[in-house]
């Protein structure tokens, strides 16, 4: 995360020491926009020196990035798929939980309706067990 208070040393002094370490990516999120007008740039390492990064994909990451309001997305480079944030797992486990009770009721529905079925067949003086 960067701001326009903290632009000087992310860019400079930060940015250094990370292509110092030898760090393969270094990335500036900017969510404002306040100093970087695509609000994320990066850095890739190349012979010990940063490349600006043109396609916000991160190769050690095989990741896309993307600005999503004020959080970055990130996809598989392989799948396209979008990798969830907590408050996002959170929320598709929730509906899967939904789906599964929703499920388990009407299985629950279906074997009472043939329970039902089998008890009139009975009440007709039919075998339910011996119908094909």
């Amino acid at each position: 995360m960067t701001s326009a208070g903290t632009k000087n040393q992310d860019r400079e002094f930060k940015k250094t020491l990370y292509e110092q370490l030898g760090v393969k990516e270094y990335w500036l999120f900017d969510p404002k926009g306040e100093w970087i007008k695509e609000r994320l740039q990066g850095y890739r390492l190349r012979q010990e020196v940063y490349e600006l990064i043109t396609d916000n994909r991160s190769e050690p990451l095989r990741l896309r990035l993307q600005v999503e309001g004020e959080l970055i997305g990130f996809y598989r480079e392989d799948t396209g798929e979008k990798l969830l944030i907590p408050s996002e797992l959170a929320q598709a486990l929730r509906e899967a939980q939904q789906r599964a009770d929703a499920e388990a009721q009407a299985r629950q529905q279906a074997e009472q309706q043939v329970e039902q079925l089998k008890q009139r067949l009975r009440a007709l003086g039919i075998d339910p067990e011996q119908i094909p």
